[in-house]
């Protein structure tokens, strides 16, 4: 937990957990506040998580536990707190050794530092958020752009070395302090050029211009006819699902003639795709199915009078059922207002029940550098090599990370799997996240890794600047998922 001092006079310490070097007096703190000056001696202000388990892992220990060391309990050291060599030769802060079950394995545990990071936010809604390459805003700096869309959802890239450092000074020191936010599952106010007011975090529902979404669609408006065709069925003569994306016709749908529905000689506006799906009805806003329609009659742009009939029963409805209005054609085979039958309504409600809560999700990407790498081992591409072999599992603050195929140790993890308040940040500016790697100490000890720093974990456990925290149940332990991994063959 702590470092040796680097006197210059006056009791003062270099610190040099980053580039930006702070000299700290005698019971002051650096800039980022995660060290101090205690007695001359460089020490981490933050206690270190330990993330501890039931003794048979399952079930994990719950709401109820009352932070008390529980006898024999599987424990992780997390890199939450741990401290950071970067950039340094040195080896990592933490390197502890354990035993899983019989099996001799190692983690290495420290706290990196990335200006090479970002965060990929997923919203759950089909309003429009802004056009696609928009730039996103907070505080009025540029921090990120929308992507692409993805099914029923929205999609952000925020931060990047780009914003973090290749900016002006207030554009990286905000693109900063918006990922720190959002990795510590805090809300941002985000401004998209063109399009929305976004406040997010991350699990939680996002609220856009002001409003709070409620739903993600059930599905495009194709998806929504072939779901409940059989249901609208004897109780409508047509339906139209309007959709941004592709708006669905029952009748002409291929689930309509399935049904032997008869046509109702109803035409949609926009590009007919195949029977019964049509794109581009409207623009895109935050109206009826993410379209910019409040009135859903103004994508209808004729009714042909040699098919339709006076009395047809014609429903409208959005892809998440919170937009719906029931007409029947008069003698002039005019669209009339009229009461919902509660058949049609049940099917409505129905939509909205199969809608799963609309939440936004934030992945925390980065990149492993060479001097975090050279924290594990004299020779870093050894421990990249080991990871692509699965010989060595990746993780953060105890949570499971997807490291992306190719070069380098990319890495994306889930926020909100890991420990609240796990990141933290520098002034240079970067962040400052947990980092694992569990390995069977064989497999350490041949990649060259710095075995004359390996501890007991017991020795780490008896320190005084530990956060005891429960294990996280959907998270797999760390050790465990290297079993049977030690063939290279298999």
């Amino acid at each position: 937990m702590t470092e040796p001092a680097r006197p210059s006079g006056e009791g003062i310490i270099t610190c040099d957990a980053c580039p930006v070097l702070c000299r700290i007096r005698p019971g002051k703190t650096g800039a980022c506040d995660r060290y101090a000056n205690e007695g001359g001696v460089l020490t981490r202000t933050d206690p270190m998580v330990l993330a501890e388990a039931s003794p048979a892992l399952v079930p994990f220990l719950g709401e109820d536990w009352d932070g008390n060391p529980v006898p024999d309990a599987p424990v992780f050291l997390t890199g939450i707190g741990s401290g950071t060599t970067y950039p340094d030769y040195k080896p990592a802060p933490f390197i502890v050794s354990s035993t899983h079950k019989g099996v001799d394995v190692v983690t290495v545990v420290t706290e990196a530092i990335f200006s090479y990071c970002g965060a990929k936010v997923k919203i759950d809604t089909d309003r429009f958020i802004g056009p696609e390459t928009a730039t996103v805003r907070a505080k009025g700096e540029p921090v990120g752009h929308v992507t692409t869309a993805e099914y029923g959802s929205q999609m952000l890239a925020l931060g990047g070395v780009r914003h973090i450092t290749g900016g002006g000074k207030r554009e990286g020191v905000v693109a900063t302090e918006t990922l720190l936010a959002l990795c510590n599952k805090e809300p941002a106010h985000l401004t998209i050029d063109g399009g929305a007011d976004l406040v997010i975090a991350a699990g939680a529902s996002p609220v856009i211009d002001g409003v709070r979404e409620e739903r993600m669609r059930v599905g495009c408006g194709s998806a929504t006819i072939g779901m409940f065709a059989r249901q609208w069925h004897g109780h409508v003569d047509e339906v139209i699902v309007v959709d941004d994306h592709i708006t669905g016709v029952l009748s002409e749908h291929q689930a309509g003639r399935f049904l032997e529905m008869a046509p109702a000689g109803i035409r949609v506006r926009g590009h007919k795709s195949t029977p019964g799906r049509y794109f581009r009805v409207a623009q895109p806003g935050t109206g009826w199915g993410g379209t910019d329609i409040t009135d859903p009659l103004a994508i209808i742009e004729r009714i042909d009078p040699k098919v339709a009939r006076p009395g047809l029963r014609l429903l409208m409805v959005s892809t998440t059922g919170a937009d719906a209005a029931f007409f029947i054609l008069d003698e002039a085979l005019r669209p009339t207002s009229a009461d919902m039958p509660e058949a049609v309504r049940r099917v409505v409600d129905r939509i909205g029940e199969n809608c799963e809560p609309s939440v936004a999700s934030v992945l925390f990407m980065a990149g492993a550098g060479g001097s975090l790498r050279a924290g594990v081992t004299e020779n870093p591409v050894r421990l990249t090599r080991s990871v692509k072999d699965a010989l060595v599992r990746v993780t953060c603050g105890g949570a499971p990370a997807y490291v992306w195929p190719g070069g380098g140790i990319t890495f994306m993890v889930d926020v909100t799997a890991m420990p609240n308040r796990s990141f933290g940040s520098v002034p240079t500016p970067a962040i400052v996240g947990p980092i694992e790697f569990t390995m069977r100490r064989e497999d350490y000890a041949a990649m060259g890794g710095h075995m004359d720093r390996v501890r007991a974990l017991a020795e780490v456990q008896g320190s005084d600047r530990l956060r005891r925290e429960a294990w996280r149940e959907a998270n797999p332990w760390p050790a465990a998922v290297i079993e049977g991994k030690h063939d290279r063959g298999g």
